[in-house]
């Protein structure tokens, strides 16, 4: 799995950090940062649910 996000849609609310700390962080400057863009397959559940809970769709997966 690769994480891709579009960071012009992206509003940094955290939603995908709360569903998969491991791999996002929204950092105190207010940028999300995608810790590890291919996470193994033991966070992927997580990741996939970080996706669904951003409001802005901003972030895409790809197998």
């Amino acid at each position: 799995m690769k994480i891709s996000v579009n960071f012009d849609l992206c509003e940094s609310n955290a939603l995908c950090m709360a569903a998969a700390p491991e791999v996002f962080e929204v950092r105190d400057d207010d940028f999300l940062y995608v810790l590890d863009e291919n996470p193994p397959e033991a966070l992927w559940a997580q990741v996939e649910e970080a996706a669904r809970a951003c409001p802005k769709a901003a972030i895409t997966l790809e197998d």
